[in-house]
C-alpha cells in the first residue's frame, strides 16, 4: 500500500465526533496537532486539491506520511487534550513557548502551621498557592529579597515549637520574626503570610490599610518599638508600590497581550494589570511562528499561557481577535473557578488600546534585545567550534559533541552520563543516563568502557531499526558524534580508543580526554596534551560539556545511592522482603515518610500487620 493509499484508508475511517489529531511525517515525529469539532471533516480539509491552503499548510500536507486521532466528549475537552498535546510533542509546525524548561513559580505552603516561602518549576495540587509563571529564576529571587525585608518570613528548616533557645542572625537583622523561640505565634505570622500572598496579587492597599490600624494600636498602648517597627513597614511597602503606575480607571484586572515578529522569531509582552495598576510584565518566546499568522500566533499564546498560569484575570486585552474565542473564554472561565466569565477583548480605541500598543513596543524593544543576545552566543558557539576544530585537528567543526563521565562513592550506586551539544549548545532531550552493572567495586575506566560499549551497541541496533519499513531513526544513540569527550587523562582515552576499535569506529569518531588538573587535552597516539589558551571559547565550550557531563552523572548517582540506602535500611529489618520493602517505598516513598507515618497507617498496607509495622516505626 503506497503512502497516499494508507492516507485515503485512513480519511475514510475518520470519525465524525469532536477530538484531535496528530500528523506523523515518513519518521514517525508528531509534526502538527490540531483539534477538530468534527474530525472528519476537518482532516479531509487539508487534502481537498481545490483548497486554497497558506505555503504553511502546504508545505506540511505534503509531508504527512501518517495520522492519529483521539476521540474526546466534547469541544472544550478537545482544546484541553490540544494543548497537552502541543507540550508533549513540540510538533514543527505549531506555535509553542520556546522554552522547554518549566517555568519558575513562587510558592506558599499553606498546609505548614508557619507557611515558608520558595521557589519552584513544578505546580502540584496541593493546598500551596502559586504565583506566576515567571521567565527568569533571578528576577523571582530578586523580588523575594525585597519582599522579604517587608514581609519577613521562614528560610530555615526548623521544626517550629516556640520553645527555642535562642534565634538565628535573620531575627537579629530583622529579616524573620523568630516563631522559633516563641517571638511571634502562629495566627500572626500567617496574617503577615496572607500580606505577602495580597501584595503579589497587587492588592497592595489593604495591607497599607491594616498595617496602618495596627501601627495606631500599637501606639495607642504605649507599645511605640512595634508601631515604629510598623512604620519601617510601611515606607518599605510605599517604596514598593510607588513604581505601579495606574493605566485604567476603572479599577479591574486585567492581562495585556501583545507580541512583535522580526526573521521568523516572535515575542509576546504581557502587563499584569490589577485593581487597574500595572504591577509587572513578564516576556515569553515562541517557537513555529515563521509561516503563521498573527491570529494564530495569538490564539497558541493564550492556551498555553493560561493552561500554565496560575491566575485568571476577568479580561485579556489582545491586538488580534482570537480563533475560537467562546471556547477560550468557557475554558477560561473555568479555570478561573466558574465563578465569572472572563473576556477576551480586543480594544479599537481609548486607554485600553494604548495599552496593547505599549505592550507591543515592549515587546518590539525585548525582541531586538534577544536577537543580540542570540547572535552574540552564536557568534561564540561558532568561534568555539572552529577552535576545536583546529586545535584537535578535526576535519569539520564537531558540531554534535558527546561527553561521558562515571560517578560513584567507593564503587557504590555507579552511575554514568552520556550528554550531548549540538552547534555549540546542550541538547537536554538527547542526554541519557547509565547504571553500571558489570563492574565491582570502584574503577572507573571498566566503568566507562561498559557505557561506551553500551552505547556503540546501540547505535548499530538504532541503524538496524532505522533500516526496517518504517522504522525511524533514535536521535540519540542513532547519530554518531563528531567528538567524543571522555572526563579523564591518558587512561580513559585509551579504553575509549579500545571500544571504538572493537566497533570498527575509531576512523569515525575523533576522541580526546579532559583532564581536570590542569584542563588539557589528551588524543590518542600523542604523547603530549594540548593546551587551549586560558580564555579561548574553545576551552569554556569544552568545560561546559565535560561539567554538565558530571552534574548528570551525579545527579544520577545520587539517586541510586538515595534508593539503595532506602531499600538496605527496610531489609534489615525481620519479616521485610522485597516485596513488602516495594510496597512500603511506594507507599510512602522514603524513609521520612514512614517515619511520619503512624502505626495504623502503616499496618494498613496489604500484607503488613500491626506487629510488622510496630517493628518498622522501631527500627526507622
Amino acid at each position: 500500500m503506497t503512502a497516499t493509499e494508507h492516507l485515503q484508508y485512513l480519511i475514510e475511517g475518520l470519525p465524525t465526533k469532536p477530538g484531535c489529531y496528530l500528523m506523523k511525517n515518513a519518521e514517525g515525529q508528531v509534526i502538527y496537532v490540531g483539534k477538530a469539532v468534527q474530525l472528519r471533516n476537518r482532516i479531509r480539509s487539508y487534502f481537498h486539491s481545490s483548497a486554497t491552503h497558506s505555503p504553511k499548510i502546504t508545505e506540511m500536507v505534503a509531508q504527512i506520511a501518517d495520522i492519529e486521532w483521539i476521540v474526546v466528549g466534547s469541544e472544550l475537552e478537545a482544546l484541553i487534550l490540544e494543548m497537552t498535546l502541543i507540550k508533549r510533542h513540540r510538533p514543527k509546525y505549531n506555535v509553542h513557548l520556546k522554552d522547554d524548561k518549566r517555568y519558575p513559580y513562587i510558592k506558599i505552603d499553606w498546609d505548614s502551621d508557619f507557611p515558608k516561602v520558595l521557589v519552584t518549576r513544578r505546580l502540584s495540587k496541593d493546598k500551596a498557592r502559586y504565583y506566576g509563571p515567571y521567565t527568569s529564576v533571578w528576577a523571582v529571587h530578586q523580588t523575594l529579597d525585597v519582599l522579604r525585608k517587608v514581609f519577613p518570613y521562614l528560610t530555615c528548616d526548623r521544626v517550629i515549637t516556640g520553645e527555642d533557645q535562642r534565634a538565628c542572625l535573620y531575627y537579629h537583622i530583622k529579616l524573620c520574626l523568630a516563631p522559633c523561640i516563641g517571638a511571634v505565634d502562629r495566627e500572626t505570622y500567617r496574617a503577615m503570610i496572607k500580606d505577602l500572598c495580597r501584595f503579589l496579587e497587587g492588592r497592595s492597599e489593604p495591607v497599607v490599610e491594616r498595617m496602618r490600624i495596627e501601627m495606631e494600636r500599637a501606639s495607642q498602648a504605649l507599645d511605640y518599638e512595634r508601631a515604629a517597627a510598623i512604620r519601617d513597614q510601611l515606607h518599605a511597602i510605599e517604596r514598593v508600590v510607588e513604581g505601579q503606575k495606574v493605566v485604567l480607571r476603572d479599577k479591574i484586572d486585567s492581562d495585556v497581550i501583545a507580541f512583535a515578529r522580526d526573521e521568523g522569531d516572535a515575542c509576546v509582552q504581557v502587563f499584569f494589570v490589577r485593581s487597574g495598576k500595572l504591577i509587572g510584565r513578564e516576556y515569553f518566546v515562541l517557537d513555529g511562528t515563521r509561516q503563521a499568522e498573527d491570529r494564530e500566533v495569538v490564539t497558541a499564546f493564550v492556551k498555553q499561557f493560561y493552561a500554565e498560569a496560575t491566575y485568571v484575570p476577568n479580561s485579556v486585552l489582545l491586538p488580534e481577535e482570537v480563533e475560537e474565542s467562546e471556547i477560550i473564554e468557557s475554558w477560561l472561565a473555568q479555570r478561573r473557578g466558574g465563578k465569572q466569565k472572563v473576556r477576551l477583548v480586543v480594544p479599537r480605541r481609548g486607554p485600553k488600546r494604548e495599552l496593547v500598543q505599549l505592550a507591543a513596543e515592549n515587546a518590539a524593544e525585548t525582541l531586538a534585545m534577544l536577537r543580540a543576545r542570540w547572535e552574540a552566543d552564536r557568534s561564540k558557539h561558532v568561534e568555539a567550534l572552529n577552535e576545536l576544530r583546529e586545535a584537535l585537528d578535526l576535519p569539520e567543526p564537531p558540531n554534535r559533541i558527546e561527553c561521558y563521565d562515571v560517578s560513584n562513592l567507593q564503587g557504590t550506586a555507579a552511575a554514568g552520563s552520556m550528554v550531548v551539544f549540538e552547534q555549540g549548545a546542550p541538547s537536554k532531550k538527547l542526554y541519557r543516563k547509565f547504571t553500571i552493572n558489570s563492574v565491582e567495586g570502584q574503577d572507573d575506566f571498566a566503568s566507562m568502557e561498559e557505557i561506551l560499549q553500551r552505547r556503540f551497541r546501540r547505535w548499530r541496533v538504532a541503524r538496524e531499526k532505522a533500516a526496517e519499513p518504517g522504522g525511524k531513526l533514535d536521535p540519540a544513540f542513532g547519530r554518531l558524534p563528531n567528538l567524543l569527550v571522555v572526563d579523564g587523562g591518558k587512561g580513559q582515552v585509551g579504553r575509549a580508543m579500545n571500544v571504538l576499535q572493537e566497533h570498527e569506529l575509531d576512523e569515525n569518531v575523533p576522541i580526546v580526554g579532559l583532564a581536570k588538573s590542569h584542563e588539557e587535552l589528551y588524543l590518542p597516539g600523542r604523547r603530549d596534551p594540548v593546551v587551549l589558551p586560558r580564555r579561548s571559547q574553545g576551552l569554556y565550550l569544552m568545560q561546559r560539556v565535560r561539567d554538565e557531563a558530571h552534574r548528570f552523572a551525579l545527579s544520577h548517582h545520587r539517586k541510586r545511592r538515595k534508593k539503595l540506602g532506602l531499600a538496605s535500611r527496610l531489609d534489615a529489618i525481620q519479616g521485610i522482603g522485597p516485596k513488602r520493602r516495594k510496597t512500603l517505598i511506594k507507599a510512602f516513598g522514603g524513609v521520612k515518610g514512614i517515619q511520619e507515618a503512624d502505626v495504623e497507617t502503616i499496618a494498613a498496607l496489604p500484607g503488613i500487620s500491626r506487629e510488622l509495622a510496630q517493628r518498622v516505626k522501631a527500627e526507622l
